[in-house]
């Protein structure tokens, strides 16, 4: 699954997003989700979150077995 539908994220799930530094490499950050920031029922760069550390970004991933590229 991607993230581009908010129904499908949701707090304590393990997603892999793109960080607002990484966007030009597209560096993914694995993490737990603590908070959903984007507001809307969509969005076509992907639902923006806040990880459980505190990073904020974009979920591109929605995995268990989700990896860094």
């Amino acid at each position: 699954m991607d993230g581009r539908k908010r129904q499908d994220v949701y707090p304590g799930l393990r997603v892999a997003v793109i960080l607002k530094k990484d966007q030009r490499s597209g560096k993914r950050t694995i993490g737990i989700v603590q908070d959903i920031l984007t507001s809307s029922a969509t969005h076509p760069h992907g639902i923006k979150v806040r990880l459980t550390d505190g990073q904020v970004g974009r979920v591109q991933e929605i995995a268990d077995d989700a990896q860094t590229a």
